[in-house]
């Protein structure tokens, strides 16, 4: 296990600010769902919604603290661009990103946690929190776009391991 942490950029969770939270259930292991968060061909298939789709050569991952990623989500039906960037705030491998995510130029941008735990039978529970923007199910914006981009990276898992989303819990705040 790898673990990387910056003493300044701890996430924490100030219950008044606005923050959402989805949890998955994959059936694939920890290290196959860590993959699929840090390697750039990994990330490439599935960082995006459904009717959404990554620039070719777009993705890039600088994985350490302070190491900063990019890619560029592109709207299937218009061609719209949506630049997307951040900077690693802590990296405990294979079971916690914490990183800033929106617009390359974002000032004070939101911050994702992700947390990774293992479960029986090679699967692995996801835990999503985005920290900085109010979201809900039914949002058809936020909330609904890494939903389903958390069915895009079950159908990813599923073609590179031991299977996709065993059962998806969602909860948001």
């Amino acid at each position: 296990m790898t673990e990387q942490r910056a003493s300044v950029a701890e996430a924490t969770s100030d219950a008044t600010a606005p923050q959402f939270t989805i949890t998955r259930i994959f059936d694939a292991p920890r290290p196959l769902v860590w993959r699929a968060w840090t390697e750039q061909a990994d990330a490439a298939a599935w960082w995006h919604p459904r009717g959404i789709s990554i620039r070719p050569g777009s993705v890039a991952i600088d994985l350490r603290i302070g190491g900063r990623y990019a890619y560029t989500m592109v709207n299937d039906a218009d061609g719209s661009e949506y630049p997307t960037a951040g900077v690693y705030r802590e990296i405990v491998e294979p079971e916690r990103l914490v990183y800033t995510w929106g617009n390359p130029d974002d000032r004070d941008a939101p911050v994702i946690t992700v947390t990774l735990r293992e479960l029986d039978g090679d699967r692995t529970e996801m835990l999503f929190h985005l920290l900085g923007i109010a979201a809900a199910p039914g949002d058809a914006d936020v909330y609904d776009g890494w939903d389903s981009a958390f069915d895009v990276l079950a159908e990813h898992l599923a073609t590179v391991g031991t299977g996709g989303d065993a059962d998806g819990a969602h909860e948001g705040r």
